[in-house]
C-alpha cells in the first residue's frame, strides 16, 4: 500500500468538497474546502492529526461564521444604484401644464413627461414644483 502523506488527503477532501459547493451553490461547502486547504497547509508544516482536524474545524467554523451573515445581508440589500425608471422616484420636476387626476405634463429629468395627481382631488397649476412618487408606464405620478 502506498503511503500518501497527510497533506495530500486533506487537498483531496477540499476538492471534494468542491464538487458539492458548484453542484448545490451552497457557500459552505467553499467555507470547509478553505478549512480543508488549512489543515493541509497544516500537515505539511508538520502538525500532528489532531491538530490538522482542529484547524480544519476552527477555519471551517470561523469562515461560517464571519462570511455567511455578510453574504445573507448582501443578498437582502436592495443594490445602492438605482436605474431606469426606479432612478426617478423621489425626484422632483416640474409643472409645464396643469397636471390632475387625468392627466398632465412635467419637466423630469430634462425630458417631457406625461404626469397624472396621485390624489384624485390633487391639482398642481405649471411652474409649480411636484415630487415624483411612482412611474406608471410612460406617465409619472405625482404629489
Amino acid at each position: 500500500m502506498v503511503d500518501i502523506e497527510a497533506w495530500i488527503w486533506w487537498l483531496v477532501a477540499a476538492a471534494g468538497l468542491g464538487i458539492p459547493l458548484v453542484l448545490t451553490a451552497m457557500p459552505e461547502f467553499g467555507m470547509m474546502a478553505a478549512g480543508a486547504i488549512a489543515a493541509a497547509i497544516g500537515a505539511a508544516l508538520g502538525l500532528g492529526g489532531v491538530a490538522q482536524v482542529l484547524l480544519f474545524v476552527a477555519v471551517s467554523v470561523a469562515l461560517i461564521a464571519v462570511v455567511r451573515p455578510i453574504a445573507a445581508r448582501h443578498r437582502t440589500e436592495r443594490p445602492q444604484l438605482a436605474t431606469g425608471t426606479d432612478a426617478l422616484k423621489g425626484r422632483q420636476a416640474l409643472v409645464l401644464e396643469r397636471v390632475d387626476a387625468e392627466g398632465g405634463r412635467i419637466k423630469l429629468a430634462g425630458e417631457v413627461w406625461s404626469a397624472r395627481a396621485l390624489g384624485p382631488d390633487e391639482v398642481f397649476e405649471a411652474g409649480r414644483q411636484v415630487d415624483v412618487v411612482e412611474i406608471d408606464g410612460a406617465t409619472a405620478i405625482v404629489m
